[in-house]
């Protein structure tokens, strides 16, 4: 022991001799990446009638919570609307602490929600309370036996009387005023029978997050209910929640699989039989994905997709009858995209795809690819007239906001750069041509958030290596009304950072195909010299990647590693939802892992031939989607790429869910064949290069158990491979201390490791 002890001794005190080398400030780190945190708006509500907008700030009075203030649109004259103090519960010492917040359109009562506890992937449950402003009361929704964190989706009735909201898979409402009595709306929620929201049950992107709607009258609420029976379970295993493993179970229709039925039903407000709406077709085997009062209180306008989602039926129903009638009929020989196209939570509490009534409710505004482009019709309330009013060989991106009052509609579009985004108007009654509204001066991404008399906007911009600023326009001009939020702290550190050139390029792939791309090189480039190359994938409709925009922690880690020597690319191959037109996007459908990982592959082999890459040192990564891509191509083309790090990956198309795996690929029964060819798992055997896997065992999105089926595949076909399980990480991978900061690392790790950084000379490289 004394031996080994004075063995020890020597080299520590050696060690404190050496003078410790400083850390580059202007190389980007693992944990430099945790440090650059912009800022963003948060929450904003418009008044109605467009003189100001709502917004969180912390109070300068209670540290660490907020204040509501009110900023007026001319002038810009801030003013506390709620103070912290009010908000703060009789007895309690804090406020309450604000996440999103709602006001009734005369500003007298407010809602708030605080206290959420996630449930599932993006749903989560909470505490809602009402201040009402001229009574100065402050009182928590529930009564007095619900349970911390047990509602779901509250809102308030139109006329501000009442709130309804979801509690144990029922629907309630609350007297805001008086005995404050709480009438229980629906009986029959359970386990299987879920009413008024989509928990556990359906996928969010195709439905809307919350499940009822108040009649514009107040009266009465339309919800669905979703029956879950006979859909069998997905169970998840936690290992890390004590000495015996927790597990969860919930019903999971996995593709092909049985789904849960699904109605709409409208019930008094004051309690009463639900009227079930007379909707034709096997409820199992149909959707029923938006649903909204059709600008009155006696329709409702219902959208019914069929299960291979290539036919949707837009009906009118009368709420007291429950006759259905269809009025618009939409096909594709792919899928049908939900009308908007784009979701959008944030600027009216209304998910994007519902349609938007003008003319008094004679017509609705609809969104269509029926002539190869995602365009905006104007749609008379009996579906006989259909006109078209944004002409032209472009595709509407999004609707930013409707002013039905004078005539317009704002959207987002893009017809000379596929990468970029901006804001156009044009004439709801087809009069006239589009007018482009952003600057031709600030190139990149840019959102709005538009009040509703559509003079001005709050608007968010960013680019490739330029942080997002928000601020405020006059429209149409776009005058800057004043800034924000500039982040400029963030891009003066960056500044200060050893730059990593970046461009835009466009590669082609052959037969006409040219594919959009970015990359970044390292500090010191030299071009007769020859780099490594990792490419960032997703490559599925649900994404793009090659976007002009600051892409946060991905574009600092990609920083990073570009100044260690790598040039990393990304490129968008077709089938991602880029606004190329609708041939762009849909050549993919019962072709997944296919067409993406084809382009991806052809994609890599062009470049590989630019004189300063080297092709022998090709990888690969992505997330989800991005890791199923990974997966393909490590296991499609093994000669093209040598490494490849999948996060979170579908490994067997058959383990993803109904809505989404069935409307790219179709049903597995019709088509099984091509369900195999499109499933990384088949290729594995294939495998040649070197292959890392990270997922968290909790992933209640993507499930973990397809990754051990693809673990088991490589197994049995003897090819080495890395795995590295998050226990109980959802997709994200964030939850725990230390969590992010480890999964960089990892992933920094492995790269720097399997896939050796900086140049080689011309005459020494080798080729694949």
């Amino acid at each position: 022991m004394q031996r080994r002890n004075r063995f020890l001794i020597i080299p520590i005190f050696l060690l404190l001799l050496v003078p410790a080398v400083a850390q580059d400030p202007s190389l980007l780190t693992v944990d430099s990446l945790f440090t650059y945190r912009t800022r963003f708006l948060g929450p904003v509500q418009w008044q109605s009638d467009g003189s100001g907008y709502l917004a969180l700030e912390p109070s300068p009075t209670k540290k660490d919570f907020v204040d509501i203030v009110r900023y007026d649109v001319n002038t810009g004259t801030r003013t506390v609307k709620v103070s912290a103090e009010k908000l703060t519960p009789t007895g309690a010492t804090d406020p309450l602490s604000v996440e999103e917040f709602t006001f009734t359109p005369d500003e007298q009562k407010l809602l708030i929600f605080t206290n959420s506890a996630r449930v599932w992937r993006s749903n989560t449950r909470g505490d809602f309370w009402v201040l009402d402003l001229k009574a100065n009361t402050l009182r928590k929704l529930g009564g007095p036996d619900a349970k911390p964190s047990s509602l779901m989706f509250a809102k308030l009735s139109p006329d501000g009387q009442r709130a309804g909201y979801v509690r144990e898979n029922n629907i309630y409402v609350e007297n805001l005023f008086g005995d404050s009595k709480i009438t229980k709306l629906t009986t029959d929620g359970s386990r299987y029978i879920v009413n008024g929201t989509f928990d556990w049950v359906y996928e969010e992107e195709l439905f809307c997050r919350d499940g009822f709607r108040w009649s514009p009258d107040s009266k009465q609420i339309a919800y669905w209910q979703l029956n879950s029976e006979g859909v069998k379970e997905m169970l998840l295993l936690n290992n890390t929640a004590g000495l015996y493993p927790v597990v969860t179970a919930f019903p999971y229709p996995k593709a092909g699989e049985t789904n849960s039925a699904a109605r709409v039903g409208v019930v008094d407000a004051n309690g009463g039989p639900t009227r079930w709406l007379e909707i034709p077709g096997d409820p199992r085997d149909h959707y029923l994905p938006r649903m909204e009062w059709a600008a009155s209180s006696n329709e409702l306008v219902i959208q019914q997709l069929n299960r291979r989602q290539d036919t949707n039926v837009v009906m009118l129903a009368d709420a007291r009858t429950g006759k259905a009638h269809p009025v618009l009929t939409e096909k594709d020989e792919a899928w049908v995209d939900i009308a908007w196209g784009d979701i959008d939570w944030d600027k009216t509490g209304i998910a994007r795809g519902d349609v938007e009534w003008v003319d008094g409710g004679k017509r609705f505004l609809w969104a269509s690819e029926r002539d190869s482009w995602r365009h905006i019709y104007s749609v008379s309330r009996d579906g006989s007239d259909v006109k078209l009013i944004t002409p032209g060989n472009y595709d509407v991106i999004s609707v930013e906001r409707v002013d039905a009052q004078n005539g317009w509609v704002y959207f987002l579009a893009s017809p000379e750069n596929a990468t970029q985004r901006y804001l156009y108007r044009v004439r709801i009654d087809g009069a006239g041509k589009e007018e482009r509204l952003t600057p031709a001066s600030v190139p990149g991404v840019h959102s709005y958030n538009i009040s509703p008399r559509g003079e001005v906007a709050i608007h968010v911009y960013s680019s490739f290596n330029n942080v997002p600023v928000t601020e405020v326009v006059r429209l149409p001009q776009h005058t800057v009304a004043r800034t924000l939020i500039d982040n400029k702290e963030v891009q003066d550190r960056l500044a200060k950072v050893k730059q990593t050139p970046s461009e835009f390029f466009k590669v082609d792939i052959g037969e006409g195909v040219q594919l959009d791309g970015w990359m970044m090189k390292p500090p010191d480039f030299d071009p007769q010299k020859r780099y490594p190359v990792l490419f960032y994938v997703y490559g599925e409709p649900w994404g793009q990647t090659v976007m002009d925009s600051w892409g946060g922690r991905n574009r600092l880690w990609h920083g990073m590693l570009a100044q260690q020597g790598y040039i990393v690319m990304s490129v968008d191959n077709r089938g991602t939802p880029a606004p190329r037109g609708r041939a762009w996007r849909k050549i993919i459908y019962r072709k997944m892992g296919i067409v993406n990982s084809g382009d991806q592959a052809a994609a890599a082999r062009a470049i590989a031939k630019w004189p300063f890459v080297d092709p022998a040192r090709i990888g690969i990564w992505g997330w989800s989607g991005g890791g199923s891509s990974t997966l393909n191509a490590m296991f499609r083309y093994p000669d093209t790429y040598a490494t490849g790090l999948a996060v979170a990956p579908v490994a067997d198309l058959h383990y993803y869910d109904t809505i989404y795996q069935e409307r790219y690929g179709g049903l597995p029964k019709d088509h099984p064949e091509e369900w195999k060819q499109s499933s990384p798992i088949t290729f594995a055997k294939n495998l040649k290069g070197n292959l890392m896997i990270i997922h968290g065992t909790g992933d209640d999105n993507v499930h973990y158990q397809a990754t051990e089926a693809l673990i088991n595949t490589l197994i049995a076909a003897n090819k080495q491979f890395w795995i590295f399980p998050y226990p109980n990480r959802s997709h994200g991978i964030y939850e725990g201390p230390g969590t992010q900061r480890h999964l960089f690392g990892q992933m920094t790790k492995y790269i720097n490791e399997k896939l050796p950084a900086g140049p080689a000379t011309t005459t020494t490289s080798s080729a694949r």
